[in-house]
């Protein structure tokens, strides 16, 4: 007597494929999910090292000598392990000319601080201060 063989059932379960789809599909989303966190670490690092800069050029401004006594020059100095460098200059702006008889002049002072690791940050503004002449 022959008996047939009952038709095999099919198991449950994925194909080699499958899986593999599935994987890429795992890795992509790890991998971006990885240059996310990677970028927010580098900008992290980033303001960190730009903090104690900005704070040594917040006391450095706050010492900074009244407008009357400030003279045009270089004045440089070493605060919390930050060297700094303060030039005072006559502001030179090509497209204003002020009067010969202003009442205030311009000067253009430049904070340039460095940290110990040769990152810089700088710093522009103006001063104005009474004029000699009337």
């Amino acid at each position: 007597m022959c008996q047939s063989a009952a038709p095999r059932e099919r198991t449950a379960g994925f194909t080699l494929l499958e899986v593999l789809v599935a994987l890429s599909i795992v890795a992509v989303g790890l991998a971006s999910i990885g240059a996310l966190v990677a970028s927010s670490v580098r900008g992290v690092n980033s303001i960190e090292s730009r903090l104690p800069r900005l704070e040594t050029a917040r006391a450095i401004m706050a010492a900074f000598p009244d407008r009357d006594q400030l003279s045009s020059g270089l004045l440089t100095g070493e605060t919390a392990n930050h060297p700094w460098r303060i030039e005072v200059m006559p502001f030179a702006a090509s497209n204003i000319g002020l009067p010969q008889s202003a009442e205030w002049i311009p000067k253009a002072i430049v904070l340039t601080i460095s940290s110990p690791t040769g990152a810089q940050m700088k710093i522009s503004t103006i001063s104005i201060e009474r004029s000699d002449r009337k």
